[in-house]
């Protein structure tokens, strides 16, 4: 396991953010994105009777309905052993297949570390 102080401030940023998103919420799962710009969308997990969507895919449509063009980075916290294909699909679909895409548990620490791709 790697401590999330191992990361760069940037990706530390929406490793807490994330983290800040499901905690505040009270919902399975945070995320957040930074676009190429450096700005962050972060979002919780959606779950309405006629609307599911995790909180990585939710984050990147806020980002994509805000403007963004690209993606630098991802990051969810959640219990899950690592992000669904769904999930990394959404995240190639706007950065690219070598898009990192960060997982960390509810603590914060970084469980996984992998590309979008």
């Amino acid at each position: 396991m790697t401590e999330s102080t191992d990361l760069g401030a940037e990706d530390r940023k929406i490793v807490t953010l994330a983290r800040s998103a499901r905690a505040r919420n009270g919902v399975p799962e945070g995320a957040a994105v930074r676009d190429e710009t450096g700005r962050t969308y972060v979002a919780g997990t959606v779950e309405l009777d006629s609307l599911k969507l995790s909180a990585l895919r939710t984050a990147v449509a806020m980002a994509v309905a805000s403007g963004a063009t690209s993606l630098e980075a991802a990051a969810v916290v959640s219990e899950a052993e690592a992000p669904s294909d769904e999930d990394r699909a959404a995240v190639r679909d706007l950065g690219g297949a070598d898009t990192p895409v960060l997982l960390a548990g509810p603590d914060g620490r970084l469980r996984l570390s992998v590309t979008a791709g």
